[in-house]
């Protein structure tokens, strides 16, 4: 099945555009990467990804970036099933890795409300990492609500629902090449 059978098939009678394609993806990941690889040298960082969403742009950073670090996974929940926050965040898997005195890097595949974020800063700042810095493949700065800076921002995005590239819809599309918008 390829991309357009499989896109077609998985969007039901939506209809959707490329916001972002996967030359672009792979292009900022790899400006991404390069950025991380000088920010860290000398340093052997963990970088904990959100599940399920940033999987593959967690895949994919990693191997753009020129250094030894450790990986781990935690998954929050604030959305469930719908298209919308659902305004409260919830634990479902935390971190495994001590990261006391770490340099610890959050990959997330998308900063909306920022409510996840504020949630995860609270959180592992408790734990006391050396520094606590976020990646973000997706933001929508017109909506966060983030009182501090993301460290690492892919692309700034307009407040739109997007599936593709690890973000879903009901749990499917994650599998999509792209990053595609409701038209």
């Amino acid at each position: 099945m390829n991309d357009r059978t499989l896109f077609e098939k998985a969007v039901h009678d939506n209809a959707f555009r490329v916001l972002i394609s996967k030359e672009e993806l792979r292009e900022r990941i790899r400006e991404l990467g390069r950025q991380i690889t000088a920010d860290y040298r000398g340093k052997e960082p963990i970088m904990i990804g959100v599940l399920n969403g940033s999987f593959v742009f967690i895949a994919d950073l990693v191997r753009a970036i020129e250094l030894d670090l450790e990986i781990d996974f935690l998954k929050i929940s604030s959305y469930g099933n719908e298209l919308t926050s659902s305004g409260r965040v919830q634990m479902l898997k935390d971190i495994n890795a001590d990261i006391e005195g770490r340099h610890v890097l959050i990959v997330e595949d998308i900063v909306d409300t920022g409510l996840s974020i504020k949630f995860l800063e609270e959180k592992l700042s408790a734990l006391k990492p050396a520094s606590l810095k976020f990646v973000t493949l997706l933001i929508k700065r017109e909506i966060a609500k983030v009182d501090f800076d993301i460290d690492y921002v892919g692309f700034e995005i307009p407040n739109e629902f997007v599936i593709g590239y690890g973000l879903d819809h009901k749990q499917i599309l994650r599998n999509l090449p792209a990053i595609y918008v409701m038209d």
